[in-house]
């Protein structure tokens, strides 16, 4: 099996993820915060362990501010529906994924919000932070709360300049919450340093953790201010009728995902250990090699190709994204077909009637894999 489907989930993952989840579920897993036993303690220490290294990773500035949540789509949810009021407005990138296209549709369709769409410039050749930065103040208005975006693409390997929104969102007085899900560990982030104020991202993508986890982190000047999206024990002050004011606790009802949580350190010790510059340029390479490839094969079309990092959609002429990716999975070669739960992006790309095909890589992905996917692809008549 050739796997380039990293987008969605990787694999495989390091075998030190596997090992932790095995020695988690037979060793330590007790219910961390729910027990006065030594193994509910053991795995109280494993979250906050995670806590720190979230937080380290990300330049989060407080650990008790990483808020553990199912996935990045939960944690978007938690603070979109938890920050934004009546009367509202917030303005989204036309790269958004459905987890916060959603989410803001349905506000507004429920008349609390409204909401503007800010170009990303993704296919202009003359793109730069300014024309993007320009294109945001434009949609703004006096009652502009948040700006809420996609650090990288689902779709390609276009990503956005989030320093420099995160600055200009700073100089406004806008609140800035960004989508990491395809970004937190392939590029470099640091929320203090670029004016996050929520920053949401899976366990089980580019962290090479397992599924089943996510965290919301949170700047100090939101980690009280969201109303919470769910209620129920969380093992601190049970005679409290309403949740507490301070998160993590505020914001996580119920029992965590011990496993996936300690999972995940070892996946973030993994990266760390590796370098996120070191995982992004090789992504890079990949991509410019699997470009080069494709460019040569007959009546495979590139798209948005002047991006390059770990995503490549393509089409090939006379075939529909299913039918390739069907062939490919013939050849035991996993993409992904359809439209990637992003109808804005496709529609920017302009691939929303089509649809296309998305091969994604990740740091166990090969040269050879890529050269096996191009003559493969070669193969369709």
């Amino acid at each position: 099996m050739i796997y380039l489907d990293n987008a969605a989930t990787t694999f495989p993952k390091p075998p030190e993820v596997a090992r932790e989840v095995f020695r988690c579920m037979t060793q330590y897993c007790g219910n961390p915060g729910r027990g006065g036993h030594s193994l509910s303690l053991a795995a109280a220490k494993k979250v906050y362990e995670c806590r720190l290294a979230i937080a380290d990773l990300i330049g989060c500035a407080e650990p008790e501010s990483i808020v553990f949540t199912e996935n990045t789509t939960h944690a978007l949810n938690l603070v979109i529906k938890g920050l934004l009021k009546k009367g509202d407005h917030v303005i989204i990138s036309d790269m958004e994924h459905n987890s916060v296209l959603r989410p803001i549709a349905k506000l507004e369709s429920e008349g609390v919000i409204e909401y503007s769409v800010f170009p990303t410039r993704t296919l202009d050749d003359r793109r730069n932070p300014t024309l993007i930065c320009a294109g945001i103040a434009r949609r703004m208005r006096k009652n502009t709360r948040a700006v809420i975006c996609s650090h990288a693409s689902n779709i390609c390997s276009a990503a956005l300049p989030i320093a420099e929104i995160g600055a200009f969102c700073k100089r406004y007085g806008l609140l800035f919450i960004v989508d990491a899900a395809q970004s937190a560990g392939h590029l470099p982030i640091d929320m203090q340093k670029m004016n996050i104020d929520a920053l949401c991202a899976p366990a089980h993508k580019s962290l090479y953790g397992p599924q089943g986890a996510g965290f919301l982190a949170l700047a100090p000047s939101l980690s009280e201010m969201l109303d919470t999206l769910s209620e129920g024990g969380n093992g601190v002050n049970s005679f409290d009728t309403f949740m507490p004011q301070r998160p993590p606790e505020r914001y996580e009802a119920g029992t965590l995902p011990t496993p996936s949580i300690a999972g995940l350190v070892e996946g973030i010790n993994f990266i760390k250990h590796i370098g996120i510059t070191t995982i992004c340029d090789y992504e890079r390479d990949l991509y410019v090699y699997a470009r080069e490839l494709l460019a040569n094969s007959h009546g495979v079309e590139v798209y948005a190709k002047n991006h390059e990092g770990a995503v490549i959609l393509f089409n090939k002429n006379g075939k529909t994204p299913e039918e390739v990716a069907g062939f490919l999975d013939s050849k035991g070669i996993c993409t992904r077909a359809g439209f990637h739960c992003a109808p804005l992006a496709h529609k920017t790309l302009g691939t929303d009637t089509t649809g296309a095909v998305r091969a994604s890589f990740g740091i166990f992905t090969r040269k050879s894999d890529v050269e096996t996917l191009a003559k493969a692809l070669s193969e369709i008549k």
